[in-house]
């Protein structure tokens, strides 16, 4: 499916998404049915970053105006960091993960913002129907993306949250960062060998999935029926579903949270929220069919 035409003489606002790979990125399929779904005129694309001069290609794709006005990009591996420290303005979201999966380009620069905590709240409460309130949750890995998620895994007050991960004063600093917003909730670091047992919910934000690495944790960390929840999705997912389902758990791709997050950067650019079940499932049908 194209990005939607333009009904006017003008050109649609561009966007993108932008990182280093790209060429797998769904994003401008999820991004194309929320222009259709509510009458938004926008051209999405992938911008592939070198991985020595991601600031350089944010920059041309700004500058370019030959195609429309570029507003904003959304930011995927392994840029997430560089992208909140290029950013002029930033929100209390992003600040406390210290990294961005989003920019809007304003006139007065850019502004970095970050929904994937956000979008996997959603995924998990909305998508999945399990409440995270009272819940003991694992969140493994304490790179960006467990960074961006850990702020709205506290807001929604689970029990407790152990943020897991190889090297344990990472886990710590990012910990230490969010117990400002962490009332009411038990936050503790640990090493993947040693995180605790029983956990209701189990999140694999780490690259292990990608680089088709062995699962970081033991099967104790599941409790019967657990939720466990890999940010990745297609292959690069499978092996964490299987393993989780193996041991009594209900796996879940990250495919959900790819939509939600999507949403939300959508709802900042354009100001419009889209629906997004009739997106992940359009999503889920396409990639059955590419598979098939």
């Amino acid at each position: 499916m194209q990005d939607p035409t333009p009904t006017s003489g003008l050109a649609p606002d561009r966007y993108a998404v932008a990182g280093n790979p790209v060429a797998h990125s769904q994003s401008p399929f999820i991004h194309a049915r929320f222009a259709l779904q509510t009458g938004q005129t926008i051209d999405y694309g992938r911008l592939l970053c070198p991985l020595d001069d991601f600031a350089g290609a944010l920059r041309r794709f700004e500058q370019d105006r030959s195609a429309g006005v570029a507003r904003g990009c959304n930011v995927t591996v392994p840029f997430k960091l560089e992208a909140y420290a290029l950013a002029r303005r930033r929100s209390k979201r992003a600040e406390l993960a210290q990294a961005s999966n989003l920019l809007r380009f304003d006139e007065d620069g850019w502004f970095a913002d970050n929904s994937d905590g956000i979008g996997l709240v959603r995924d998990i409460e909305g998508g999945a129907g399990v409440a995270l309130t009272g819940q003991s949750v694992l969140l493994i890995g304490a790179g960006g993306a467990a960074a961006g998620a850990l702020g709205p895994l506290l807001a929604a007050r689970p029990a407790r949250v152990v943020v897991a991960n190889r090297t344990l004063a990472r886990a710590q600093a990012l910990i230490d960062r969010h117990r400002v917003v962490a009332a009411g909730v038990t936050l503790e670091a640990a090493e993947p060998g040693d995180c605790g047992r029983g956990h209701g919910v189990v999140v694999n934000a780490t690259a292990s999935s990608l680089q088709g690495a062995a699962i970081p944790v033991g099967p104790e960390v599941l409790a019967p029926g657990a939720l466990a929840l890999d940010m990745m999705y297609g292959p690069a997912a499978q092996g964490f579903l299987t393993w989780a389902q193996q041991h009594g758990a209900t796996g879940r791709d990250g495919l959900g949270m790819l939509v939600e997050q999507a949403a939300e950067a959508f709802f900042l650019w354009r100001g419009v929220r889209p629906v997004t079940a009739p997106v992940l499932a359009a999503l889920r049908e396409r990639l059955a069919a590419a598979a098939a």
